[in-house]
């Protein structure tokens, strides 16, 4: 049994873990990182955002194909089968793991693959499949693990008809109809993708609205377009059984109904990956959900652990994963420019995609704050035209009286993308925060930035008799 001694060990290789043992590395101290899969990349590269995001992008093309007039010059619309898309998604995960493995080569990180299990204070176990075991000793530890799918025991996972977010991804057929309980983000997105190639969904929401989170006004939008996809939104309902045989999955509900469909998916929860880590040795105890407790810095309770990513739950986000890990590393190393992740955009791939930042309209009418609004919609921008993607809108929120943005919704084609120019406006102190700035600015023309101009000039008509 090999030991090694380490300045950082990092469990995770997904972008919280990814973001710590990079950024250590940068500052010359020795780092290893731990990965449970054969390869690296942790469940963001292999079961989470690039499979997802890459297969929604595949189906969107498919989409434009079938239902732009232009391409009948070419052939008549073709159907596509979910196991050839998901090819494509495959090549994508092969080019991120080539390029995720050379950072580590580059930075001089060991990679280690197999299980992590804490031993004591400052020791871990790696048990390995085929370099048996191995004991990996340091100061300063990370957990970023991730999560996984919660899997209710009253549902048959092994069924080969029964399905989870991850799991899906080994689909070898396309269903004819599919349901998709649980219509968070997963759900929405996967909601998406299936109506997409053409299969029947139904999603089953355990609330009175899609994603209540968001801005009431974009969560009617989603709803909208996904209804017009043919997917059959249930409301308030939760199941009383979930049964397959060889020809399908018979769920039945609490409010009686009873729905037949060729597949189910499970999108209904996550927990965070901390079983069997012996965090009990080093005196941790993970949630009701798995997950760890933190402080503000990203420290556990256990002296030199840190924990960042999916395992500390909220935000839930790579994006935010991976800030928090290089966040984590800084705090461990005393460097200046450590911060603590809690502005982030949302970033939702459903069809049309969905981002925001700052308050919704709620959240500033319950406290009372004198806001206005300013809208833009697709339709009416050149880009969108020309892009053939006229449906969405950019909404913006701003104090009346300072012009201060106070948040920005966006709903449509590139949304995660045109947040961000509103994002650096939001970040800007004191007065450079401000609605004016889309009006004194000039933008490249045609495009979708556009839309803060048109929305900001719409915003600012609406206050001008005030």
């Amino acid at each position: 049994m090999a030991v090694y001694d380490y300045d950082v060990v990092v469990i995770g290789s997904g972008p919280a873990g990814e973001g710590a043992a990079i950024n250590a590395a940068k500052q010359g101290r020795r780092v290893a990182i731990v990965e449970e899969q054969d390869t690296v990349g942790g469940n963001c590269t292999h079961k989470g955002t690039i499979p997802s995001k890459a297969l929604r992008h595949s189906v969107k093309q498919i989409i434009e194909f079938n239902t732009n007039p232009m391409f009948r010059d070419i052939g008549e619309p073709r159907w596509f089968s979910f196991p050839k898309v998901l090819k494509r998604a495959e090549k994508v995960i092969s080019n991120q793991v080539m390029l995720r493995t050379n950072f580590y080569a580059r930075n001089r990180v060991d990679v280690f693959f197999g299980h992590a299990k804490f031993l004591k204070q400052g020791e871990i176990q790696v048990e390995g499949r085929s370099s048996g075991r191995e004991i990996l000793r340091s100061k300063n530890f990370v957990i970023a693990t991730g999560s996984s799918p919660w899997c209710p025991p009253d549902i048959d996972f092994s069924h080969p008809r029964i399905y989870n977010s991850d799991t899906i991804l080994k689909l070898s057929h396309t269903p004819r109809t599919l349901v998709i309980f649980g219509a968070g983000v997963i759900g929405c997105e996967y909601a998406s993708i299936f109506s997409g190639l053409g299969v029947k969904v139904d999603l089953i929401d355990m609330r009175d609205r899609l994603l209540s989170f968001l801005d009431d006004e974009i969560s009617d939008a989603l709803s909208y377009h996904l209804r017009n996809n043919a997917v059959k939104i249930r409301h308030n309902e939760d199941y009383e059984s979930v049964t397959g045989d060889a020809h399908g999955v018979t769920i039945s509900l609490k409010s009686g109904k009873r729905i037949r469909a060729d597949a189910f998916l499970w999108c209904n929860g996550r927990t965070g990956n901390t079983a069997g880590m012996g965090l009990e040795n080093i005196g941790l105890e993970a949630n009701s959900r798995g997950q760890l407790g933190i402080d503000e810095h990203y420290r556990t309770a256990a002296e030199g652990v840190y924990a960042v990513g999916d395992v500390i739950g909220w935000p839930s986000l790579a994006s935010a994963a991976l800030d928090q890990g290089r966040s984590a590393s800084a705090d461990m190393l005393s460097e200046d420019d450590f911060r603590y992740i809690n502005d982030v955009p949302t970033g939702i791939y459903t069809i049309p995609e969905i981002s925001s930042i700052g308050k919704t309209e709620e959240e500033l009418t319950s406290e009372c704050v004198p806001y206005e609004v300013g809208q833009a919609f697709f339709k009416d921008t050149a880009r969108a035209q020309i892009s053939g993607e006229p449906v969405g809108m950019l909404k913006i929120l701003f104090h009346r009286e300072t012009l201060q943005i106070l948040g920005i919704h966006c709903f449509g084609d590139q949304a995660s993308e045109i947040i961000h120019i509103g994002q650096a406006i939001m970040r800007q102190e004191g007065e450079a925060n401000t609605l004016k700035y889309f009006i004194n600015t000039t933008f490249n023309y045609p495009t979708m930035a556009e839309a803060y101009r048109v929305a900001a000039i719409s915003g600012l008509n609406r206050i001008a008799n005030l």
